[in-house]
């Protein structure tokens, strides 16, 4: 009997139980036993089971680099970040506004990016 029962890799609900040999979901129904191999990492989840995926639909990981798809305008600066732009060693952050992305961009310094405005690269 588990203690804390992993939350579900499907759905993230915390609410999960144990059944049998099985751990449930109530939320979504989903049955897994605990430690299966494909319970995290397969569809990219990552700790917590958020998956960020970029503009085009690609997992996004801790260390990647991306590149921006669109111009993006900058508070305080004459001259935002242009389309292109590769970004490298992103780390992924539960953010303000969809901000879901912290990185170092050269000439600009610390920022937070959208998922939705890179791809990985």
């Amino acid at each position: 009997m588990l203690e804390n029962p992993p939350p579900c890799p499907k759905c993230s609900c915390e609410y999960t139980y144990e059944m049998d040999a099985l751990v449930v979901c109530p939320e979504c129904a989903h049955e897994w036993a605990p430690g299966e191999a494909g319970e995290v990492g397969d569809a990219g989840v990552q700790d917590g089971g958020r998956v960020v995926k970029d503009a085009v639909g690609n997992v996004l990981r801790d260390g990647d680099s991306v590149v921006v798809v669109k111009a993006l305008k900058v508070k305080g600066s004459l001259s935002g970040i242009k389309a292109g732009t590769k970004v490298r060693n992103i780390r992924l952050v539960d953010g303000v506004d969809g901000h879901d992305i912290d990185c170092k961009i050269d000439g600009f310094g610390a920022m937070q990016l959208k998922s939705s405005v890179v791809k990985k690269g």
